[in-house]
């Protein structure tokens, strides 16, 4: 039998994710980061949902989205309505979840050609 790796597409993708790290295509992240069909932003500087501030969403939005899935660790964790607000205004949608739901949808929206990027928060240490 012959085994080969099959990628699902020309976009970056989430193989695997687990509480402290989580693996892009075959790179294993182990620092919060953005991910986008065509880039990853790795060092992303957030180490939790409650720190998330308006700056981060200026980083988030310079991926140009137009779909924002937030991965926040092990648990699903809702940050601070006023970040929410910075992409509403925007008319930008987000959904916050955890981040083995985040890698899922991210891989089935990019998988479709969607302008989504995901911002995955990994535990410090």
């Amino acid at each position: 039998m012959d085994l080969s790796l099959e990628r699902p597409g020309d976009y970056l993708f989430v193989r695997r994710v687990g509480e402290r790290g989580v693996t892009v295509v075959d790179r294993e992240l182990r620092r919060s980061f953005l991910l986008a069909p065509e880039r990853a932003v790795e060092d992303w500087p957030v180490t939790s949902a409650r720190a998330l501030a308006a700056a981060h969403v200026e980083d988030i939005l310079a991926l140009g989205p137009e779909l924002v899935l937030l991965g926040t660790g092990v648990r699903q964790v809702f940050p601070d309505a006023a970040f929410l607000a910075g992409f509403l205004r925007r008319g930008i949608g987000i959904e916050v979840m955890d981040n083995a739901a985040a890698a899922r949808t991210y891989d089935l929206l990019a998988g479709e050609g969607r302008r989504v990027v995901a911002a995955f928060i990994l535990p410090e240490g």
